[in-house]
């Protein structure tokens, strides 16, 4: 029997539904005027009221939209930079005793493998994510009792001690069950990066008919789970809804009322915002057809608006996605994407048939780390394995003081170049070494006379040698 900490079913949320549907209504066809006005707010770097979001998710005009696109894509550039996060998703196992109807590790499903990595097929994995030049990973576990806090917390201390010449993990993420206090404070020993829980949808309605049993089934436990995790101490922290279950507009909405909870309680939003639409999975009907469907266009959209609405987050975008799709979207506010990724159990180094059997869900870029960094590149982007902030303690509130403001990019460029360079002498293809040599002069030439001289003095540095240098 799988006991678990219920928050009471009919607890009071922040998340406002009836209001939400009000404001999508009350803010049918706006105001050009007053769109170019909430634009300008954002540009500014202040967060979106909720009224000034329902008034972005309502524009009908195509021109319009094109300056919301250009607005988010200007956003991004003035908080973050020109650098794009990778980091790669690491599978630990997909036993599960939820029963979520969309998702092919629920635990009714006959059709899929079940499996948890030893520790030492956890070490072959992580030495081949390695070998490819990985340091930052999101680890991922089903519900279950043996997956433990302390199960967690060791997973991941294996990832951190395991090193391949000069290659190692320096930050990991987590996407896990939610966590009571003390459960959180274990995981948060081991020295975590952000604690990322998707509500999956927003929608109590909706949320109910989703998850019939397990612990998932209780909207308010999960929908909590991030405030304790701030109430542990970990306070970098994710949220992210599971495009394709609702109406899109509505999560859009709850993603931003989740925001300002967290911003309102603990002084500080979430770390990351993330968007995935529903993927075919293995033996999972309504995963192939979901009820509410994302068009191309409108994940453009919805991800343009949420960068608005929230200028200091980050947000990542998947390999759900195909190749195509995922270098338009990039440009529409993004920071933060995953590349070379593989999410059967134990695929990393050892494939076989049974991939689609050990998945939760169906990829659609299937592209090599070293292909996504070669196009990042061509585009005039600096891929980053930055993990500076993390462990320079500029996380939470911290990291916050100098995101709002838009000063972080003065950090993730500098770190964004070492850990290019690092990854251009020691993984890199000859092309994508002599492409990236070229953006690496580039963007030294927008850096100040003095911060320029440090940095240079920093890629000779690693040129030689040397490695984790950090600004």
């Amino acid at each position: 029997m799988y006991v678990f900490v219920k928050e009471r079913e009919d607890q009071k949320t922040f998340v406002p539904q009836d209001r939400i549907a009000e404001l999508l209504e009350s803010t049918r066809d706006p105001d050009p005027l007053w769109i170019r006005e909430i634009i300008a707010k954002s540009l500014d770097k202040n967060r979106l009221e909720p009224e000034e979001t329902a008034a972005l998710l309502n524009v009908e005009d195509e021109e319009l939209w094109q300056e919301i696109f250009e607005g988010a894509g200007t956003l991004k550039k003035r908080v973050y930079g020109n650098r794009i996060v990778l980091f790669a998703p690491l599978y630990i196992g997909n036993m599960c005793v939820n029963d979520c109807s969309y998702c092919g590790f629920r635990t009714s499903n006959k059709g899929i493998t079940r499996k948890t990595l030893t520790m030492e097929e956890l070490e072959n994995e992580v030495r081949a994510l390695v070998t490819k030049g990985h340091k930052r990973l999101i680890v991922v576990y089903g519900e279950h009792p043996m997956y433990s806090p302390e199960f967690i917390a060791k997973t991941i201390e294996k990832v951190y001690t395991t090193k391949v010449g000069n290659g190692e993990i320096r930050r990991v993420n987590v996407n896990a069950a939610p966590q009571t206090v003390e459960g959180y404070r274990i995981i948060k020993s081991v020295g975590i990066g952000t604690f990322q829980i998707f509500q999956e949808t927003y929608h109590t309605e909706t949320y109910r008919k989703l998850h019939p049993r397990g612990p998932k089934s209780n909207f308010a436990w999960r929908l909590y789970g991030l405030d304790r995790a701030m109430l542990a101490g970990i306070d970098d922290v994710g949220i992210g809804a599971l495009f394709g279950l609702y109406d899109w507009k509505f999560e859009v909405m709850g993603l931003l009322y989740h925001t300002i909870h967290l911003e309102e309680r603990f002084g500080v939003g979430p770390h990351t915002i993330s968007f995935p639409r529903l993927k075919p999975a293995v033996n999972t009907p309504l995963s192939s057809n979901p009820p509410y469907p994302v068009s191309d266009e409108e994940l453009k959209k919805l991800v343009a608006v949420i960068r608005l609405s929230v200028p200091y987050t980050g947000m990542i975008l998947t390999a759900r996605e195909p190749a195509d799709l995922r270098d338009e979207v990039i440009k529409l506010g993004v920071s933060q994407i995953d590349a070379g990724s593989c999410i059967g159990i134990g695929s990393y180094s050892k494939r076989d048939g049974m991939l689609m059997q050990k998945s939760q869900f169906m990829l659609e870029d299937p592209r090599s780390l070293d292909e996504v960094i070669r196009e990042l590149l061509k585009r005039g982007m600096v891929p980053s394995f930055c993990t500076a902030c993390y462990r320079a303690g500029r996380t939470g509130e911290h990291f916050m003081e100098f995101a709002i403001p838009g000063f972080v990019k003065r950090f993730c460029t500098p770190n964004a170049l070492f850990t290019l360079c690092e990854y251009l002498q020691d993984y890199a293809s000859e092309e994508t070494r002599r492409i990236g040599e070229k953006v690496i002069n580039e963007e030294l030439q927008k850096l100040s006379p003095a911060i320029r001289k440090k940095v240079e003095e920093g890629l000779v540095k690693i040129k030689s040698g040397e490695r984790d240098v950090r600004f």
